[in-house]
């Protein structure tokens, strides 16, 4: 027997998510059962692939390749409207309809694919999709626009008018920001799902913790982390430079972390249109555990 391996994420948004597996009083006696790895989202996926990882925390659009795994019922990182951390910055002067390069952050895999979605299924578009790092200066240098994720985005975000203030005079460009949760909720009706717990079932054979046991402690550790917001936000604000109340508003009113029908709904949609555009494999059986 031994303990679970979990792959998870560093950003802001899983914060309720870990709380029990991060504080006391439950952390010590999780901490007999999993042991927490940190990455970011798309690595998680990578780490159950490889079986480096039991657990993960992974974008919705890698589970599409990898049919061994299990969904964990209950907890997602979505959002119902403005989710805030997951953004597509404009810098053509002539709109998004005259884009024809995006440079886009692939920390999420998922994240890149709603941006293809928006383009190549909502706008009958097909821009050049430009791999890159999260610097927002550097990608519209080099793009049409730019796909930031996380904290990364939500840190472009507080800083928005000085960024249009200096790097937009100096490229002589007014920027377009798009929450693409609100584009996919604007054409759907549908939240907009970003990552699920999946599981690499026959490790809990080998680690002895049964499948009622981890969804327990996933849910319950989630109904924790939401009743503890005062308690993140002062976690997380020296951690990030986003003032608390903006913090607090994101973790209570941009993410949504219960995993509903409408959330699965989505998540079928997600992968129907990925699939459309070859953006991701056939859409998908959902499993879970």
């Amino acid at each position: 027997m031994r303990r679970l391996r979990i792959s998870t994420i560093r950003f802001l948004n899983p914060a309720p998510l870990l709380w029990d597996f991060e504080h006391a009083p439950r952390a010590a006696e999780l901490a007999e059962r999993y042991e927490l790895e940190y990455t970011l989202p798309a690595q998680c996926a990578d780490d159950l692939a490889s079986g480096k990882a039991d657990i993960g925390l992974i974008p919705i659009a890698a589970y599409a390749a990898m049919p061994g795994l299990q969904i964990v019922p209950g907890c997602v990182v979505a959002s119902l409207d403005h989710v805030r951390s997951i953004l597509l910055v404009v810098g053509h002067p002539d709109g998004i309809t005259a884009v024809r390069t995006v440079a886009t952050d692939t920390s999420s895999r998922s994240s890149v694919v709603y941006t293809q979605i928006l383009f190549k299924k909502f706008l009958g578009m097909k821009p050049e999709f430009i791999p890159a790092a999260p610097d927002l200066e550097n990608m519209l240098a080099h793009a049409d626009a730019a796909l930031l994720i996380g904290d990364a985005a939500l840190l472009a975000l507080e800083q928005r008018e000085q960024i249009e203030a200096s790097v937009g005079a100096k490229y002589q460009r007014n920027y377009l920001w798009l929450d693409l949760a609100a584009e996919w909720r604007a054409r759907t009706g549908l939240p907009w799902v970003a990552a699920f717990w999946a599981v690499r079932p026959q490790a809990l054979t080998e680690s002895g913790v049964s499948a009622e046991a981890l969804i327990r402690d996933m849910n319950e550790s989630r109904d924790q982390g939401l009743q503890h917001i005062d308690d993140l936000v002062r976690d997380w604000t020296p951690r990030i430079a986003i003032p608390p109340e903006v913090i607090r508003e994101y973790l209570s009113g941009n993410i949504y972390y219960k995993l509903d029908e409408k959330c699965v709904e989505a998540v079928k949609l997600f992968y129907r249109y990925g699939a459309e555009i070859v953006a991701l494999p056939e859409a998908p059986e959902l499993k879970f555990l």
